[in-house]
């Protein structure tokens, strides 16, 4: 029971800080989402502990710590999988704007050669 509020009050301090960075802009609403719902989880997993026994009976696992080493593993690679994502897209962006500024730089330097 102990360890259960410990477990507790250290995710919503997880919470809290991601809150902080949202109030900070160090991240946005849109990407917090993932974080939020990793909190969700993790909440309802240490309050109610049987749910997480019950689904590792029914995936199969011999072993408790097993199940909880592949949930965390699963978050793991869906967060590295929005990451990739995100820096993929921005990658995308910024060779997009870099394109643009040697065009704009481009015609500066053509109009000044007509003056």
């Amino acid at each position: 029971m102990v360890l259960q509020i410990v477990i507790i009050t250290g995710v919503l301090c997880f919470f809290g800080l991601i809150v902080f960075f949202i109030r900070k802009n160090s991240i946005t609403m849109k990407y917090a989402l993932l974080w939020f719902f990793a909190v969700f989880v993790m909440l309802i997993v240490s309050i109610f502990p049987d749910t997480l026994a019950y689904i590792a009976n029914v995936f199969g696992f011999v072993l408790f710590s097993n199940a909880v080493f592949s949930l965390l593993f699963g978050f793991v690679i869906v967060i590295l999988l929005s990451l990739t994502s995100i820096v993929s897209k921005q990658t995308e962006r910024i060779k997009t704007l870099v394109q643009m500024i040697a065009l704009l730089e481009k015609r500066i330097r053509e109009l000044e050669e007509k003056k």
